[in-house]
């Protein structure tokens, strides 16, 4: 006699099968990737027909192909490049990864692990230590763990088979990993971001004990403070004065520590070891306010230039400790149309800041600070140096335009009246970079 299906097998067989419909479409997204890195693969090959006798422009070919399928993917130029460097390596040094790709056995991911930590290998070859067969076995003996686990987990595993092949000990890992030093910052909105530091393991910790302790010290002591009363240019304690009171301090221990971490890092001075010529350099943004705002008469929000928006209360109290405050005029859509001058001085050299906010290659948040300022059409060639021939770009992208190169590898960049800048690729493909806006209603 058949058994009657309940509403819990039912809803228990509708689970199962949007579980399994999902983990099959994952194994077909990574087909696609494995596609996609397919098609890397030819145009590396493009590329390097196109280095053959010419390895004077070598450099700048490589800029030029990775700026254009940054630009077309609208992908930020380091995972290009990042993709172009997995798709080097798949497809010369690993084709039993290269066909776990295809299949769809592995995600991108796991191969960008894999083909990161095969570098130590390829060093090994390179440097005759070990023979060429290691990465074979290097291949085989991640691939099957890759399989099964996820692509943190591969990181691990991986980088320990390959020091293990090679022969490399932890001080040599240690080593080689210290050369991967580095600080980022990644917003993660609402006036906010990450910002990340990697560090030798002993100095992270020391930092986070110091801070730790800094931190205790300020909790503890916190309902101890006096109240204060200024006296000209001194403070003094006074009972018979009208006493200013300090506000209590409400923070939580994770608070107190962001502050002090930020306090440190921007009013400290760096060690003598770095050299005596950084102690005066302080740390640079550029904050756009309407005046307005800056007055008081209304609480817009303020632009935190190349970022996003900021509370006004904060461009407020840095507009009053800093002298160095720009007046722009706005036109009715919210884009600076004008400032004091119109010629090639540090006015023009303001304006230019205000509106670009980054480089102005589609796609690139470089800041302002980090970029030259460029004549779209060259200087040399006939350019005026008016606002409407000049932009900020990274030095990545600027030397894209840059006479020497070829022209079957060189851009050119026009721009508009209103800053939209159209750049012409060298295969003849047009991207638009529009103006960042100043001002947006809502």
């Amino acid at each position: 006699m058949a058994q009657r299906r309940t509403d819990l097998d039912l809803d228990l067989e509708g689970r199962r099968r949007v579980l399994d419909a999902w983990v099959e479409k994952k194994r077909q997204i990574a087909v696609l990737e494995a596609e996609a890195l397919g098609l890397m693969v030819e145009q590396i090959a493009f590329h390097d027909a196109d280095v053959s006798g010419n390895g004077f422009h070598r450099d700048a070919m490589y800029r030029s192909m990775v700026a254009e399928f940054s630009a077309a993917s609208r992908i930020p130029t380091g995972s290009v490049e990042y993709a172009f460097t997995d798709a080097l390596v798949v497809s010369t040094a690993l084709p039993e990864v290269r066909a776990a790709f295809d299949a769809g056995r592995i995600g991108a991911g796991h191969v960008r692990e894999i083909v990161r930590a095969s570098a130590i290998v390829s060093e090994a070859i390179r440097n005759k230590r070990v023979d060429a067969e290691v990465m074979g076995l290097y291949e085989t003996a991640v691939l099957v763990f890759a399989e099964r686990e996820t692509a943190a987990r591969t990181r691990a595993h991986a980088a320990q088979v390959a020091a293990a092949l090679v022969g490399e000990t932890v001080t040599d890992r240690h080593k080689r990993a210290a050369g991967e030093r580095c600080v980022k910052v990644r917003s993660v909105g609402d006036g906010l971001a990450l910002l990340t530091a990697v560090l030798p393991e002993w100095a992270a910790n020391a930092i986070a004990d110091r801070l730790a302790q800094m931190a205790r010290q300020v909790m503890n002591t916190r309902d101890d403070r006096e109240p204060v009363i200024a006296h000209g240019d001194t403070f003094a304690l006074d009972p018979e004065d009208d006493i200013e009171h300090i506000p209590a301090d409400t923070r939580t221990w994770d608070r107190v520590q962001a502050d002090l971490f930020a306090d440190l890092l921007l009013t400290a001075d760096p060690s003598a070891v770095h050299g005596d010529g950084l102690d005066n350099i302080q740390g640079r943004i550029q904050v756009t306010v309407a005046g307005t705002t800056l007055t008081g008469a209304d609480d817009r929000p303020a632009e935190l230039d190349g970022y996003g928006p900021i509370h006004p209360d904060i461009a407020r109290d840095l507009a009053g400790r800093n002298t160095g405050w720009s007046r722009l005029f706005l036109g009715p859509d919210g884009m600076v149309v004008q400032t004091d001058t119109y010629s090639p001085t540090e006015g023009m050299r303001r304006f230019l800041r205000a509106r670009d906010q980054h480089c102005r290659f589609p796609g690139c948040r470089m800041p302002v600070h980090r970029c030259d300022i460029d004549h779209n059409h060259d200087h040399a060639r006939g350019g005026k140096t008016r606002i409407d021939n000049l932009a900020h770009l990274c030095r990545r992208h600027h030397t894209l335009k840059h006479p020497d190169i070829p022209d079957t590898h060189r851009w050119t960049a026009r721009q508009e009246r209103d800053g939209t800048i159209t750049w012409h690729s060298p295969l003849g493909r047009d991207y638009t970079d529009r103006t960042p806006r100043r001002v947006m209603f809502v």
